[in-house]
């Protein structure tokens, strides 16, 4: 019987073919082993964010709400929510352990707004040194308020025009009718601090013409120089 003719196509593909079986017989244990450890590694990452991420998360939430219900009483005390105490953990101490979780990220925000309430610069700059912006429309008021803890720490630092443009920043972050013209108003004032009428009443004048209903309207008509 005739050996069939093989055209330049078919023969190229049983070339091809051949080669990977071959290649397979000679490094069947690199691959079989490849593949393992594929598999080995995925289930690791599954397995760590299961057993340690996962409560990490969960731990580092259930303390920040106990400090959390601290820093909201009427009358805060910010010693204790920053370090807490026998009973219930500070803020300092959800962000030391859990830094790196949502929660303890957000902890440094709290953290930083109580040592700047406690006049402890260096100890609020540390800890809002650390939290790093929130994705997506829900985090945009929290990094609003990030950035005026950075303004009031410049302005508390003497450095106006830094403080400006940190408020400014913060403005910007988030629209809505409280955080937005309250950070206009303290840039407005850090302008002022720095000679700059004109930049002031600018902000001042938005604060008056897109959100007259907010707390800080009234305050705005006050403090125009025009």
């Amino acid at each position: 019987m005739a050996k069939k003719v093989l055209t330049p196509q078919e023969e190229a593909l049983e070339n091809a073919q051949v080669q990977g079986e071959n290649f397979f017989e000679k490094n069947s244990k690199m691959v079989i082993a490849t593949i393992v450890i594929v598999f080995v590694l995925a289930a690791a990452i599954f397995g760590y964010k299961k057993v340690v991420v996962e409560p990490r998360q969960a731990k580092a939430q259930e303390m920040l709400y106990m400090a959390q219900y601290n820093f909201e009483q009427q009358n805060t005390d910010f010693s204790l929510a920053l370090n807490g105490d026998e009973n219930t953990p500070g803020f300092a101490e959800v962000a030391d352990k859990y830094g790196n979780t949502p929660a303890g990220n957000l902890a440094n925000l709290y953290a930083a707004a109580c040592a700047l309430r406690l006049g402890d610069m260096a100890q609020a700059e540390q800890y809002i040194g650390k939290y790093s912006d929130v994705k997506g429309s829900t985090g945009e008021i929290i990094n609003a308020m990030a950035a005026g803890i950075k303004g009031e720490i410049a302005v508390e630092n003497a450095d106006y025009a830094k403080a400006a443009s940190l408020f400014e920043k913060a403005a910007a972050q988030s629209d809505n009718n409280f955080t937005t013209p309250m950070y206009l108003r303290k840039a407005a004032l850090a302008y002022r601090e720095l000679g700059n009428e004109q930049k002031a009443n600018e902000c001042l004048k938005t604060i008056k013409e897109q959100y007259p209903a907010s707390y800080d309207a009234r305050d705005a008509e006050k403090l125009l120089t025009e």
